[in-house]
């Protein structure tokens, strides 16, 4: 990642561009998509310099960056308290193809109402679009997160799998559909997390699908990164751990997963 403002700027454009360019392969979309996410998160916790970048940036890609950096902002005032140390016991795995995901989120919008660009915004945040197959510590299950118990509920997961991202993903329109969220979207987001950084992170990006549907191609490639003591640690697909792990016994053997840093 550049250090000068301008530089990052430029860089940001160029990303933002190639993502949302048709005529860009997918296998070229992919690490452009990955370095866009890196400058986001390295962007919303040094403030300064998000906003010397958006100076620089012309006032269609500010407002873009924008969001981004109002969305992780949200989400980082979710987790107050002492950075872990430890790495969560996950797996990593490649995601269902991107085509096939979308046709989910648009069929589960077209059942229940709930818009597809916050179906695709929540199964981002709550799994990098099925990249993380483990357990969250509240014992969240499966694409879209759901508590078992929740799963069960009359209506909601229907006899499906939990671990299935169509079943879930029409099973979470369900959930908010129950949460009030054809009302009020913001009152289902609350329901499915109960937190107000949590819906207004998950509408940031859903705002950015809704103004340009392009944008799916850039979070479909997104990776799974984790806040860290270390800093935010990349667990690239194929991470494997049965057992949490220290973040300085990983990085020593992944020192390619180390927080990208401005140079």
């Amino acid at each position: 990642m550049p250090a000068q403002p301008e530089a990052i700027a430029d860089r940001l454009v160029e990303l933002e561009t190639a993502i949302r360019d048709p005529a860009t392969p997918d296998a070229v979309v992919a690490p452009l998509a990955h370095q866009q996410q890196v400058i986001y998160r390295v962007l919303a916790r040094q403030t300064a310099l998000a906003t010397a970048v958006l100076q620089h940036l012309p006032p269609k890609w500010q407002q873009v960056a924008r969001r981004h950096l109002k969305a992780r902002r949200h989400f980082l005032a979710m987790h107050r308290g002492p950075a872990r140390a430890v790495l969560p016991a996950w797996r990593i795995i490649e995601p269902r193809p991107a085509e096939e995901l979308l046709r989910h989120y648009r069929e589960a919008s077209s059942a229940t109402g709930i818009p597809w660009e916050v179906l695709a915004a929540v199964n981002l945040v709550e799994s990098a679009m099925g990249r993380i197959d483990g357990v969250s510590v509240a014992n969240a299950h499966g694409p879209m997160q759901f508590l078992p118990s929740t799963w069960a509920e009359r209506g909601i997961g229907k006899g499906g799998d939990i671990r299935d991202p169509r079943d879930a993903i029409h099973a979470a329109a369900r959930y908010l559909v129950r949460r009030g969220g054809l009302r009020d979207i913001r009152q289902g987001l609350w329901g499915y997390n109960n937190s107000d950084h949590y819906g207004s992170a998950v509408l940031a990006y859903a705002a950015l699908l809704r103004d340009d549907p392009a944008v799916y191609r850039g979070f479909y490639h997104w990776q799974v990164h984790v806040a860290t003591s270390a800093g935010d640690v990349w667990l690239p697909v194929g991470y494997s751990q049965r057992a949490p792990v220290n973040v300085s016994t990983y990085l020593s053997q992944r020192p390619e997963a180390a927080p990208t840093r401005s140079r």
